[in-house]
């Protein structure tokens, strides 16, 4: 089965915000980058790419024939995506296995697993 990580970044520190990383223990930082690396390494796993902040984003529909664009998100800033990646695996018990490592998982964040339609 096909599985979808999408990565629910919430207040997850990250790189791009200096700040909130710089907060975070040298240790915690590296523990990061190791386990992304792991995560990528990991039998099954395809590596997906990482989002550009929610406020970049441009949301689009189509009402009446007409389309319209909307600045930002539509969902709340806390919970936009911030990356995927895909992962083939058994069953879901391996996919919330795999899940629970990724880094945002435990500091503040949380991954959705979605199996993948196979038509």
């Amino acid at each position: 089965m096909k599985y979808m990580m999408l990565i629910h970044q919430g207040d997850t520190p990250t790189p791009r915000d200096p700040e909130a990383w710089g907060r975070l223990p040298e240790e915690e930082q590296q523990r990061v980058f190791a386990d992304y690396k792991a995560l990528n390494e990991t039998p099954g796993v395809t590596p997906g790419l990482a989002l550009k902040d929610p406020a970049s984003a441009t949301t689009v529909r189509v009402e009446d024939g007409r389309t319209l664009t909307t600045d930002g998100p539509f969902v709340e800033l806390k919970e936009a995506i911030g990356g995927y990646f895909l992962l083939e695996a058994d069953n879901l018990d391996t996919a919330i296995e795999v899940a629970s490592r990724v880094p945002a998982a435990r500091l503040g964040g949380a991954i959705e697993v979605r199996p993948i339609e196979e038509w």
